[in-house]
C-alpha cells in the first residue's frame, strides 16, 4: 500500500495494492492491520454507498459538526470523480485552502479526509458509485455545508456550473466566511 501526504495538513492519498490479470483484479480496499501499520488508526463505524447516474452531479461541500465530525476514507468504485476538500479548521496551517483529485474505479486511489473538512465531488462519468467509510456516526442534527461555488475557495470545476446537477439542499450552503462568523471548527479541538 502507498500512502501519499497532500499538500492540505493530515489528507493521504492511500493506493492499496492491485492483483490483476486476464479475470480482472483484486484489491484488499481495507484492512485495519495494514492501514494501522502507515498509522491511520480510525476506528471506521459507518459505510455510506451512493450512486450518481449522470455526468456532472455535484455533492458538496458537506461537514458534520461538533462532536459528530467525521473523519472519511473515500473510494469510488464504478466511474469517475473530481473529489474536493476544504479545510476548514479555523487556525489549520491550510485553513480555507481547497484541493481536488480524480478517484476512480481505474485509479482505485482512496482519500483519508480527516475531521474539519468540507467534501464534495463532481461526477466525470456516468454511473458513479462512490462508497466512504467513516469513524463517527450520521447526525441530521449536525449537517452543514459550505457554497460549492464559494468565490474565495477557487475551486476550479471541470464542468460549466450552469449545467450542474445539484439537490435543492446543496445550493443553499452559505460562503465559508459566513459559516466560520457562526461555528467555527478549531484546529487541534476536533
Amino acid at each position: 500500500m502507498k500512502v501519499t501526504e497532500t499538500k492540505l495538513m493530515d489528507v493521504k492519498i492511500i493506493e492499496p495494492a492491485v492483483f490483476g490479470d486476464h479475470r480482472g483484479f483484486f484489491t484488499e480496499s481495507y484492512s485495519k492491520e495494514a492501514f494501522s501499520e502507515v498509522g491511520i488508526t480510525f476506528d471506521f463505524v459507518q459505510d455510506n454507498h451512493s450512486l450518481s447516474v449522470e455526468a456532472g452531479v455535484i455533492r458538496g461541500l458537506h461537514f458534520q459538526k461538533g462532536e459528530a465530525a467525521q473523519t472519511k476514507l473515500i473510494r469510488v468504485v464504478s466511474g469517475a470523480v473530481l473529489d474536493v476538500i476544504v479545510d476548514i479548521r479555523k487556525g489549520s496551517p491550510t485553513y480555507g485552502k481547497s484541493e481536488g483529485y480524480i478517484l476512480s474505479a481505474d485509479n482505485q486511489r482512496q482519500l483519508l479526509v480527516p475531521k474539519g473538512f468540507a467534501h464534495g465531488f463532481v461526477t466525470l462519468t456516468p454511473n458513479v458509485n462512490f462508497l466512504y467509510k467513516c469513524d463517527n456516526y450520521y447526525n441530521a442534527e449536525a449537517d452543514g455545508g459550505i457554497a460549492f461555488d464559494d468565490p474565495a475557495l477557487g475551486i476550479d470545476w471541470p464542468l460549466d456550473l450552469s449545467k450542474a446537477i445539484l439537490s435543492e439542499k446543496d445550493k443553499q450552503h452559505p460562503t465559508l466566511a459566513s459559516f466560520e462568523n457562526e461555528n467555527p471548527f478549531i484546529y487541534g479541538t476536533i
